[in-house]
């Protein structure tokens, strides 16, 4: 299975954030096939002078989509987040890592639960998320 996540950072050296929040992806959750350029962008929901830097990227995993999301937290806590955006209220952070969506082979896999809905419900309605996401999807079927 394929899992791809959007990564943003706001909050200190934001690009060395998306770096050891990929390596630690690709340690913990299985190869990372693609990823995708820097994607800037203004905070969204919320006001700060912090610009957010953002990446999608792509895993080859074994783990099911709601054990993939503990470990997303579990790296989220590591790296300095102290608290999770709640009802539409968010604030800074050093690390986001938003599951995106799940695909077997060609197929999109939908997955419900009371943690986690895939794909995410809100992808569509963010360039930060969208454009990166695309060029991934590109790169990824350029190499298979």
């Amino acid at each position: 299975m394929f899992i791809y996540f959007g990564i943003g950072s706001n909050l200190g050296n934001r690009e060395e954030n998306l770096r050891t929040a990929v390596q630690m992806l690709h340690e913990r959750v299985g190869e990372c096939l693609a990823c995708s350029s820097i994607y800037r962008s203004a905070p969204q929901g919320f006001v700060s002078e912090n610009e957010f830097a953002n990446i999608v990227v792509v895993c080859e995993t074994n783990y099911p989509p709601d054990e993939v999301l503990a470990i997303t937290q579990q790296i989220e806590c590591e790296m300095g987040r102290t608290e999770k955006s709640v009802n539409g209220i968010y604030h800074d952070r050093v690390i986001d890592i938003d599951l995106l969506k799940a695909m077997h082979h060609s197929s999109l896999i939908t997955h419900h639960s009371s943690t986690l809905t895939l794909p995410h419900p809100r992808m569509q309605e963010r360039d930060f998320v969208m454009i990166p996401l695309r060029e991934v999807e590109n790169a990824l079927n350029t190499k298979l």
